[in-house]
């Protein structure tokens, strides 16, 4: 399968453009962003999103890191595999192969929603070691009762079904439809990130792949493995998010050995978006903080 968005077409202004290049590794083109120098810094966003959603973010932490982002397989610009590679045992896999290719060794690891959870994945199978994670509105613990059997077998059934992508795409390809999506994740926009999202969730390749990591995402191993994580995690949490609850980081932190959360008033699930000077700073205090602990 493609790529979601073209190049050529959507990728004219995409943020960052000068930023990126594509990088194959475990079988896939990737799209990949990198600026400034530093510490090693890597981002991975959540479901459905895509490199966009560090614009604001990455300019300032490029100011003291050197911040490598990409797009998730079947997100953004980078290829889309086959379904079953779209569960989190074999997206932390691509990504390590990623890594080895462009000789990335992180220091620390931002991650977004779904992005937190495989950044954990990998640091359980040392694939990375960086100094310190940073979980924001992670999505680490399985839905709960009636839906956690239920939310995957119907999202299983709609990627199966090929027009079903199609539809999706079609419903939210007006502005209307995303502006919704996106409220009910507790977050407001403004006009740039909502039209990036609309070009997003109008592409049937990226709307089948979001439906692809929904249908094979497993959390339950992760979470039975919480106590081997050898880390420092940094959980930060929008207080206002309504895609994940609040409540999931304070339980995450009592399973995890070394954690700790850090609560953003006034914003959603998309906190990065909305606040990104507020969490460049919290990002730059914790890397600081665990290179001195490290130095000492």
């Amino acid at each position: 399968m493609s790529a979601a968005l073209s190049w050529a077409i959507e990728g004219r202004d995409w943020p960052h453009r000068a930023a990126s290049r594509f990088v194959t590794a475990a079988g896939l083109s990737w799209h990949v962003q990198s600026m400034g120098q530093g510490p090693t810094l890597l981002l991975l966003h959540g479901t459905g999103a895509s490199t966009h959603s560090w614009r604001d973010l990455m300019p300032l932490l490029a100011r003291d890191f050197h911040v490598v982002a990409v797009d998730l397989p079947g997100h953004g610009f980078t290829q889309a595999p086959d379904r079953d590679l779209l569960s989190l045992p074999a997206m932390a896999r691509g990504l390590a192969a990623l890594l080895r290719m462009l000789g990335v060794s992180p220091d620390g690891v931002v991650g977004h929603s779904a992005g937190a959870a495989i950044a954990l994945r990998m640091v359980l199978t040392k694939t990375i070691a960086p100094d310190c994670l940073i979980s924001l509105n992670g999505a680490l613990l399985p839905f709960k009762g009636v839906a956690s059997q239920l939310f995957p077998s119907v999202a299983r059934l709609l990627v199966l079904n090929p027009l079903v992508p199609r539809f999706f795409a079609w419903r939210a390809g007006s502005a209307d439809a995303v502006t919704q999506l996106l409220e009910g994740t507790g977050s407001r926009l403004d006009a740039r990130g909502q039209e990036l999202y609309r070009r997003l969730f109008s592409n049937r390749v990226h709307v089948a792949s979001t439906l692809g990591m929904m249908a094979n995402w497993d959390l339950e191993g992760l979470g039975r493995s919480f106590g081997k994580i050898d880390v420092p995690v940094l959980l930060v949490v929008g207080a206002g998010d309504k895609a994940v609850s609040p409540a999931e980081a304070r339980e995450v932190a009592r399973r995890l050995p070394d954690a700790r959360t850090e609560t953003l008033p006034g914003v959603g699930h998309l906190a990065h978006e909305e606040q990104p000077e507020a969490v460049a700073r919290l990002i730059g205090i914790e890397m600081l903080r665990h290179r001195e602990l490290i130095a000492c």
